[in-house]
Parts: structure tokens; sequence; C-alpha cells
């Protein structure tokens, strides 16, 4: 059911990549960033973020795991490969047509940007007509509802650039963040850990399961309310979307918790991680929240806590795609292997997912971006530039030490003669 490794990967590859280039381009917008978060080259790097980094593994998630959900294939390995390489395309035009105020670089970044949405929808729509799958396929069902919201918002910006869009007082960027992030990047994360959490974390939920579909149902629910408030400066139709978005982030929250409470594997750093991103997201909720009391009489203040708040929920987004890059890339490469006839170790003994990456590696890749995402919301909060550096720096630690320590050891196998080579012919297959 499932498409070939080279795409999960290559999507997984590609938001390595993207978090390296949100790293650069926050250590050189850093100044920008503490004066206006609004700026240009600051929505440029926040772009890298949201496009290049969350959104591209988000789609690697979304295209391995809707075979397996629904137990139907997407419609074509083609039409995937198309999606990767257009939304490669559009993640990185977009922001290097904002960094450099080039208007025909930012329509070519949206319309590769469309260009792979329509990919996605036309690949995916099939698996996910299936019924009776519960509360994880219905959760991406909005979830693609909500990624192509979120580019019809996106069209809008790059029709008109010249109309003072991107100005935070009218809250209509606010307004696009919020379909982004929870409708689409949250909503898909909410969805598919609902059958990671039981895999890898070995958890038995008994009984009935109330929480996943509360999760799945209030989140979108929500943002349909909230965000044409922020839009329309509807007040009273934002908060009743606050309320409710809440609700369904809170049973998300509740699942967590029972999944870890009824989990028979022991604690490990993949639960370390899952429990760290839940406390970023309820960091960027306070945050949120602060920015709504300070920014009636502090405008600046509240503008800063706003763009810290989208930092630290991105934080969650990007702790938890680490997190389980560690378990889902070691899967996906041991099926691979296996099939390749790579059975064992260098030693004899049989490999195992844990055999293809440095645990210790991962503690400090753990502490990188935690730090890193710390010291992000720390520079916008307290509008310190060198702490936003410090946090782009780490990012680029992060981005290439997971890159390379889910990497080498896959490669250092397939360089060598499989069980079915003869020893000098293993060069040539692995090439």
């Amino acid at each position: 059911m499932v498409p070939p490794p080279s795409v999960p990967l290559g999507f997984l590859a590609a938001a390595a990549l993207g978090l390296v280039g949100c790293g650069i381009a926050l250590i050189c917008f850093r100044s920008y960033a503490v004066v206006d978060p609004t700026d240009d080259r600051v929505v440029a790097a926040a772009h890298l973020a949201m496009l290049a980094t969350l959104s591209m593994g988000v789609l690697g998630a979304i295209h391995q795991f809707t075979p397996v959900i629904t137990q139907r294939p997407l419609r074509s390995v083609r039409l995937s490969r198309a999606t990767l390489l257009s939304w490669l395309a559009g993640a990185w035009l977009l922001p290097l047509g904002f960094a450099t105020k080039q208007e025909s670089i930012v329509q070519a970044g949206g319309a590769f940007a469309g260009l792979a949405v329509t990919l996605l929808v036309v690949n995916i729509v099939s698996a996910l007509k299936v019924r009776g799958k519960g509360a994880p396929v219905t959760g991406l069902r909005f979830a693609v509802g909500g990624f192509v919201v979120t580019a019809c918002f996106g069209v809008v910006y790059v029709i008109d650039r010249q109309g003072k869009w991107f100005d935070l007082s009218g809250h209509v960027v606010l307004a696009h963040a919020v379909v982004g992030l929870f409708a689409w990047l949250g909503l898909t994360y909410v969805s598919v850990a609902e059958k990671l959490w039981p895999m890898f974390l070995l958890a038995h939920v008994p009984g009935r399961h109330r929480s996943s579909w509360i999760a799945v149902w209030a989140i979108p629910a929500g943002v349909l309310l909230l965000s044409p408030g922020l839009l329309l400066g509807l007040s009273w139709l934002a908060w009743c979307g606050v309320a409710i978005v809440l609700t369904g982030l809170g049973a998300h929250l509740c699942s967590l918790v029972l999944h870890v409470r009824h989990r028979r594997r022991k604690a490990d750093l993949h639960l370390l991680f899952v429990v760290t991103a839940a406390a970023w997201l309820v960091i960027g909720v306070a945050l949120a929240l602060a920015a709504q009391l300070t920014m009636g009489h502090h405008h600046h203040l509240g503008t800063a806590l706003v763009a810290a708040s989208v930092a630290a929920t991105s934080g969650w987004l990007l702790v938890a795609l680490v997190g389980h890059a560690h378990k889902v890339v070691p899967f996906i490469l041991w099926s691979a292997l296996r099939g390749r006839g790579i059975k064992d170790k260098a030693d004899g003994t049989q490999l195992m997912f844990a055999d293809l990456f440095d645990h210790r590696w991962s503690a400090i890749v753990y502490a990188l971006v935690t730090t890193g995402v710390g010291a992000v919301c720390l520079g916008f909060a307290a509008s310190i530039a060198i702490a936003i550096a410090i946090g782009g720096a780490l990012f680029i630690a992060t981005g290439v030490s997971v890159a390379v320590n889910l990497s080498l050891t896959t490669w250092r196998l397939t360089s060598g003669p499989t069980d079915e080579q003869p020893a000098g012919e293993g060069a040539t297959t692995a090439s």
C-alpha cells in the first residue's frame, strides 16, 4: 500500500534542508525581527519554517501513513514525486521572493505551491474516501481541506502584495497563520499521532477513546470561527473559535496522557520528544493569551508576544517531527534494507531498527532543537536579536545532525556486500 521509501524519505530530507535554511534566515534577519516581526524578511524566515520545514515533513508523513491508515494506496507514485518537486520549488521561491522583494519570484513560488496542493488532493482523495477507519482518517480529511484553505490565503497575498496585507494590526497574517498552524499542520499531527503513539509507545487505551474524536472535530471547527473573526475584526467570533480550538487541543493532550499512562514501553528519548513537544504547545497558548492582554496598551510588546506564540506553537510541531523521525525513518530504512538482503550487522547479529542511528547523537539533537525553539521564543518575546541568532544556529545544527545521524549507518551498510551479493558487487549495487 505504501509508496517507495524514496517518497517519504525525500520529503523528510527536504524538511531537514528547510530547517537549515530557516536557521540561516533567522541569523541574517535577526535585527529586523526585533524591530518589526511582520517585516518581509522575517516573513521569509517564517515561510522557510512553515513551508520548507514543517509542511514538507508533514507531507512526507501523509504520503507514508495515509495508505497505512486507510489500507488504500495513493493514486500514483509519479504524482507523489511531482508533489515533492513542486512543493520544494514553491517552499524556497516564496521566501526568496519575500526577502528580496521580487514579486515575480513570489508569484512563481505561489504557482508551484498551488500546483503541489492540487497534485496532493488529486493523489490522496481516493484513499481518504474510505469509511469506518476512525478519527485519524476524519482528521486527515479536514487537514487536507485546511491545506487547501491555507493555499487560497496565500493566493490572495500573491495577487495583492502592495495592499499592506502583512500588517499584523489588521490580523490578516494571524488569520492565515491560524489556518496553517492548526487546521493544516497541527491537525495532521493530531490525526497521525493517534496511530503513531500506540505503535511507538506500545500503548493500548481501554474502552471508548472519545478524546481523539473531540480533537479532530473541535480543532477545524474552532479555526472555522477563529480565522474569520481575526480577519474581519469580530472579537466575539474569534473568542468563540479560541474556546473551541482550545477544547480540541486539550483533547489531544488528554489523549497523549492516556497513551503515556497505558504504555508498555519504558520511558525513552522518543517519549521525551513527545512530552516536550506538548509542553511547547501549552507555552504557545499561554503566550497568545498574554499577547491578547498586552496588545491594547503596548502594541509592540503584544506583537512580539504574538510572534513568540507562533514560534512556540511551531516548536510543538518541530520537536514532534524530529522526535518521530527517529522512529519513522529507521522503520522505513530497515524494511528497505531487508528487501535488499541486508539483515545482519557487521558483527553478525540481527539488524534492528535501533541500530540504524546513534542514540547519543539523538540525545544531542533533542538538546539542540529544544534549546533552539526556546532561544527563538525568547528572542521574539523580549526583542533580543542575539537570542534569535542563537536559535537559528541551533536549528542549522539540528537539521545537519538529524540528516547525518539517520542516514550514515544505512549508507555504511549499503556500501558493503549484502547476503545475496558477492563481495565485489556491493558498491556497484549501492550506487
